[in-house]
């Protein structure tokens, strides 16, 4: 496998790569994440923030070395599309495969999930539903297709789910409603008000000023909460 490495950044500029380096440990070390909800954060980040190049590169790398295989990819790539916009995820879906072919990585077995594109309703809470029709009626059909397509996903686990969605939302910087909404789930999976911290904390590589105004946020959120 010829992906990029540490040396990669080294040949480009080695104090850069050292201030890389010493930047990324602190994200990475502790014990609130595994490698591969790290690797999934950084994914979710490129595809927001539509950073292809070589930082992609470094991430598929590290996600096959963590665990995460082709059709693991897809469905992450295919699960942050609505949040992260259809377009974006595309361009990286692109990216990915060309990735793959160029190093000749493994490509997908053809695994997917059924859709359901056709049903009615949606696994989103009544509240949220009734709420949107409120709102508006038509967007609350697109999320109500929206969250019915990914409902028989399997391969991205629900605590994984939402750590993608609130990689987003940091991202983005919507963090009012969806945010809510996204650190909620992510205690109902099971993932400690610690790790939601250590969560948003591991996109401060993407921006640290866009992490700094989400933990202020997500304090007020956790308080709310009563976690």
């Amino acid at each position: 496998m010829t992906l990029p490495t540490q040396s990669t950044l080294e040949e480009l500029d080695p104090v850069f790569a050292e201030m890389a380096a010493a930047s990324f440990r602190p994200t990475a070390s502790g014990a609130q994440l595994t490698p591969r909800e790290r690797t999934i954060v950084s994914l979710v980040a490129d595809v927001c923030e539509q950073i292809l190049g070589t930082p992609f590169e470094l991430h598929v790398r590290a996600a096959l070395n963590n665990g995460l295989d082709a059709d693991d990819l897809r469905e992450l790539l295919r699960f942050v599309s609505y949040d992260s916009g259809y377009p974006a995820a595309l361009a990286a879906l692109e990216r990915l495969i060309e990735v793959e072919r160029e190093h000749g990585l493994p490509g997908p077995t053809g695994h997917r999930h059924e859709l359901n594109v056709a049903g009615t309703g949606s696994p989103m809470p009544a509240t949220l539903r009734t709420e949107m029709n409120a709102i508006d009626p038509g967007f609350a059909e697109y999320m109500d297709l929206q969250s019915r397509m990914r409902a028989d996903m399997s391969r991205i686990s629900v605590r994984e789910r939402a750590l993608a969605s609130m990689t987003v939302d940091v991202i983005y910087q919507t963090l009012e409603e969806s945010f809510r909404i996204h650190v909620g789930r992510a205690l109902g999976a099971g993932v400690t008000p610690d790790e939601v911290r250590a969560a948003v904390r591991a996109t401060a590589t993407f921006g640290m000023t866009r992490a700094w105004r989400a933990l202020i946020v997500l304090d007020g959120l956790l308080i709310d909460l009563e976690v």
